[in-house]
């Protein structure tokens, strides 16, 4: 059975869609029996066109995500959510554990420097879910 982690940020179009990316890319690398999914608090239409441009230009395709609303149900039912600046508080249940990356910067001020800072967070998450394992 797959495990999934649920990747959060406002508007479901940039920070958590790179997250998703190289999460998948990871554990497909690894084989391991994980899967990911995003979600936002305030989502937009469509993803942000530089991040689909840069991920494309790492052969990786987002252009087909739709944002959307994050959901009680699936903050419940996640394995682990990881928050990239979102507040899910009068969502999630009271023992709900979240991870928090709030020093990853808004992909429009700098895209490049935090798509560093989330591929650094995947890579650290990937590894402790690989020695959990």
């Amino acid at each position: 059975m797959s495990r999934t982690i649920l990747f959060l940020c406002p508007h479901n179009a940039a920070k958590s869609v790179i997250a998703v990316a190289y999460f998948e890319q990871l554990v497909t690398q690894y084989g391991l029996d994980f899967r990911a999914t995003s979600a936002g608090t305030e989502p937009d239409d469509k993803p942000a066109t530089a991040v689909i441009e840069m991920l494309e230009k790492e052969g990786i395709d987002v252009s087909k995500h739709v944002p959307r609303h994050v959901t009680r149900e699936e903050l419940a039912e996640a394995f682990r959510v990881v928050s990239l600046g979102c507040d899910v508080s009068e969502l999630a249940p009271a023992e709900l554990a979240i991870a928090h990356w709030d020093d990853v910067p808004p992909p429009s001020q700098n895209l490049m420097v935090a798509r560093d800072k989330i591929l650094r967070h995947v890579e650290r998450l990937v590894n402790v879910l690989r020695q959990a394992d």
